[in-house]
């Protein structure tokens, strides 16, 4: 007998699991079609801002030029956050669409690194099986 196919909508967090260890790795990444809100700090390890920019240009002159260049999709000076790009079938940009794996894994944002610790559900996770499909 198949296993029943779990729909996981990442918008309803009634939809989500609760997180356990080793889900990631047959996980299919909804995680990474979520909205991507990110630091500049995060923005310099990923190597899409330079360190000398941080302390010596306004910032909205760097979100202008992220804009431009279509790494984000947003900036709120208010906070200081910027909401990055991502493809048009809701993917983040730096996930592999075949191997649905994370291609900057090592300098990945802030928000990534403390999924699902925080986030809109802590403790909770968007997991859909990759390989039921």
């Amino acid at each position: 007998m198949k296993p029943a196919i779990r729909i996981v909508d990442v918008d309803r967090l009634e939809t989500w699991s609760k997180y356990k260890p080793g889900m990631c790795d047959t996980c299919g990444a909804n995680c990474c079609t979520m909205p991507l809100e990110v630091q500049l700090s995060d923005l310099v390890r990923l190597e899409l801002v330079d360190p000398f920019e941080v302390d010596n240009v306004d910032h909205k002159l760097i979100a202008k030029r992220l804009l431009k260049a279509k790494r984000i999709d947003h900036y709120n000076p208010k906070h200081n956050i910027f909401t990055m790009a991502r493809r048009a079938s809701g993917d983040c940009n730096f996930l592999d669409a075949h191997t649905r794996r994370c291609t900057v894994y090592d300098k990945r944002p802030e928000t990534c690194r403390l999924h699902p610790k925080k986030g809109p559900k802590p403790g909770w996770c968007a997991y859909g099986d990759a390989r039921i499909r």
